[in-house]
């Protein structure tokens, strides 16, 4: 626990608390959100919901396997994390260059 946290006699297992030392609720992450992304300048609708979407893709996109993202996200079904993973065309192509079956055609017949 928070050294903060520990002077100011909060007890709690949540990571982000309000002046009173209870857990944010939904609405309020919702409205910090949409108030920091004004201030940065971000036109577009950013969610709470969408950071879940992000963490499992660049999971994705730095190998993780699929079961632990589906762990992390506490997912009961393999499908519904499937729907959390987005993958970049960066990551396509790299994945393509690299993997091709055409590649291993191109070195057995030199």
């Amino acid at each position: 626990m928070n050294i903060c946290r520990k002077e100011n006699g909060f007890q709690s297992d949540s990571i982000f608390l309000n002046r009173w030392g209870k857990p944010l609720s939904c609405q309020a992450v919702r409205e910090l959100v949409n108030k920091y992304c004004r201030k940065a300048g971000i036109k577009r609708k950013i969610t709470p919901h969408a950071f879940r979407h992000t963490f499992a893709s660049l999971l994705l996109e730095e190998g993780v396997e699929i079961r632990y993202i589906q762990e992390f996200l506490g997912h009961s079904s393999i499908s519904t994390t499937q729907i959390y993973l987005h993958t970049s065309e960066k990551r396509k192509r790299e994945i393509l260059t690299k993997m091709h079956p055409r590649k291993k055609l191109t070195k057995t017949i030199k």
